[in-house]
């Protein structure tokens, strides 16, 4: 019985002592552990807007900086290719100025995870030679339609009207169509003028174009070389800037959304993360855009 007992009694210490030892190991893993980031590496690759490119650029350099094993590579394409890619898996983040299920089948929009960023306006432009600051709804669409072709007929300048459109792949395009032309597609006439690719090429031939008219995300009218030769139209009256979008009040506006396709990977979260964290405010401020934040209406 002695036996036994002693027995029993140093199994019950060797526990103990086990026991112990585990939770100092633990303890000083935590200890060892504290403090330390997740580290982030890789690489990734975002497609599509060209009116969210500038922010989505300029962000993936400011991320660099602050986790350099971090690769981010940012091309355009349109909100339609950036939308295609990402759905078929050649790009980890497909940028977009519309929802999905505007642009791919309903099973392929139920495969991507929608990340709003921003919220992003667009302006009706013209090149200041066409003598003109505002037009109406009306007007827009008789424009676009080819029923207005000179600018003495919406009280500028006697001169041609010369229509710079994007590609269907285009976003911008889809909201321009939604918020201005009142959902009907067939107000812009892709047989009158001329087709840009990009907001980008948009702005170089709105400013080289004489006449001319289109439209462009608002941060592509930052530039001191777009203030000089361009103007954002007010619409029925109402100017193209903030408080106006803010509040609902100006209706060319939308979402920047960027697609993952299922949840996001470690890296492509970090990086969704910090595009629209407070730590990039002033970056999306500074370039036109809008934290979601601030948006008095959905």
């Amino acid at each position: 019985m002695l036996k036994t007992g002693m027995k029993a009694m140093i199994l019950s210490l060797a526990t103990v002592i086990v026991a112990s030892s585990l939770i100092g190991c633990t303890s000083n893993t935590n200890e060892a552990n504290k403090g330390k980031e997740t580290k982030i590496e890789g690489s990734l690759t975002a497609s599509g807007s060209t009116a969210l490119q500038p922010l989505i650029e300029k962000a993936a350099e400011n991320f660099k900086k602050k986790y350099p094993d971090a690769s981010i590579s940012v091309q355009g394409g349109g909100s339609g290719t950036g939308l295609t890619q990402v759905s078929q898996g050649s790009v980890d983040i497909g940028n977009s100025d519309v929802f999905a299920e505007e642009k791919l089948k309903p099973e392929q929009a139920k495969a991507l995870v929608d990340h709003k960023v921003v919220a992003q306006g667009f302006a009706v432009v013209t090149s200041k030679d066409t003598g003109v600051k505002s037009l109406t709804k009306q007007q827009i669409q008789n424009i676009f339609s080819g029923k207005i072709t000179n600018w003495k007929d919406v009280g500028g300048s006697d001169i041609a009207i010369n229509v710079i459109h994007r590609p269907a792949s285009s976003g911008t395009r889809a909201t321009f169509i939604k918020t201005v032309l009142d959902g009907n597609k067939d107000l812009e006439n892709d047989k009158i003028g001329t087709t840009q690719d990009s907001n980008g090429a948009v702005k170089t031939a709105l400013i080289s174009t004489k006449g001319s008219i289109s439209y462009v995300g608002l941060s592509y009218l930052n530039s001191q070389e777009a203030k000089d030769a361009l103007i954002g139209l007010s619409i029925d009256g109402v100017e193209p800037i903030k408080d106006n979008i803010t509040t609902g009040k100006y209706a060319f506006y939308s979402w920047g959304h960027m697609y993952t396709k299922g949840e996001p990977n470690e890296l492509a979260k970090a990086f969704l993360d910090y595009v629209s964290s407070s730590e990039n405010k002033k970056l999306i401020e500074d370039l036109g855009y809008i934290p979601g934040a601030e948006m008095k209406v959905k």
